[in-house]
């Protein structure tokens, strides 16, 4: 199974240290600003973000850190009403938890994108009630997703193509796990070469979408098979997708190349990579945006962990 990155999702928590370090950055800032909790979520209030004064609490003891699109939106505000330099406590927030799309690979493990209790019937309608069990015999040998950014921000299309070797006789088929997220509907699965729809559900409430992808011939051991499809989500208004498109893998895929090109209303100040082992080690680089509004990152004999995008407006 497979899918992106975007939404809120159970997952690990992140790294202890860099969550006591937004917590004591966020705690230092409303200390010297003078402002009391009720006034800071006032003054975001006034600028359209709704933010209780418990969920501020939390985030500076360290209980709770911001992860939802409305959340992180907030954080910048308070840069702001904190009078703290731009970026300042955004930057200390580790990568989104794995949530959004996963990859289910290896036998024995619990998914860490959503629940079971919501996955499993969609499976068993779909005819893989043990696909969170079995040993899949498909390798993935590489991967190429392209994220278009619409003009509002949101995410407005997925296109990914995908390159697998068949570890086993007959292969004819990859399950699409795909979990939208920020409360948004599921986008629309459109094959486009070397595939076709088999049978899929939907779950538009928690933004779930599962799909067999059914290849054009059975395979035979060793054999390799690319497939191409796009996922298409409704809008305007588009999914605003946590500034974020990542990939969790859980296992070492040879290639992974992302993309992800704004509209020229959306062109983001910053862009950067990141990664994240199980362990949660995590790796940030800076991106610099090309000439057609684009950045790309590249990840090599990778996995498993999460490699992804991120931006900032």
């Amino acid at each position: 199974m497979a899918g992106r990155h975007t939404a809120d999702r159970i997952g690990p928590e992140p790294a202890e240290g860099a969550r006591t370090a937004f917590a004591n950055a966020l705690r230092e800032a409303i200390a010297t600003s003078g402002l009391s909790l009720d006034r800071i979520q006032a003054r975001l209030r006034a600028r359209g973000a709704a933010v209780s004064v418990t969920a501020l609490s939390y985030w500076q003891s360290g209980k709770r850190q911001p992860e939802r699109a409305g959340s992180l939106s907030a954080v910048r505000l308070l840069e702001e009403i904190l009078e703290v330099p731009a970026g300042a406590l955004l930057g200390l927030l580790p990568p989104p938890r794995p949530r959004g799309a996963s990859r289910r690979d290896r036998a024995g493990e619990e998914p860490l994108t959503f629940a079971r209790e919501i996955l499993q019937p969609m499976l068993d309608r779909v005819g893989a009630p043990d696909a969170l069990e079995q040993q899949h015999q498909l390798k993935l040998v590489g991967l190429h997703d392209r994220c278009e950014i619409a003009e509002d921000g949101g995410q407005q299309t997925v296109t990914s193509r995908a390159v697998f070797q068949a570890g086993a006789d007959g292969q004819d088929r990859w399950l699409l796990v795909y979990a939208q997220g920020d409360e948004a509907a599921a986008p629309e699965l459109h094959p486009v070469r070397n595939c076709r729809t088999g049978r899929a559900e939907v779950d538009d409430q928690h933004g779930l979408l599962v799909a067999e992808l059914l290849f054009e011939h059975t395979l035979a051991r060793g054999e390799t098979h690319l497939i191409e499809y796009t996922l298409v989500n409704a809008g305007p208004p588009y999914p605003r997708c946590r500034a974020t498109h990542y990939r969790e893998f859980r296992r070492s895929v040879r290639e992974y190349l992302l993309e992800v090109r704004f509209a020229s209303e959306a062109v983001p100040a910053r862009c950067w990579q990141y990664s994240r082992t199980p362990e949660g080690a995590t790796t940030r680089r800076r991106l610099r945006l090309d000439s057609g509004h684009g950045v790309h990152a590249i990840a090599l004999d990778f996995g498993p962990g999460i490699f992804g995008i991120g931006w900032e407006a």
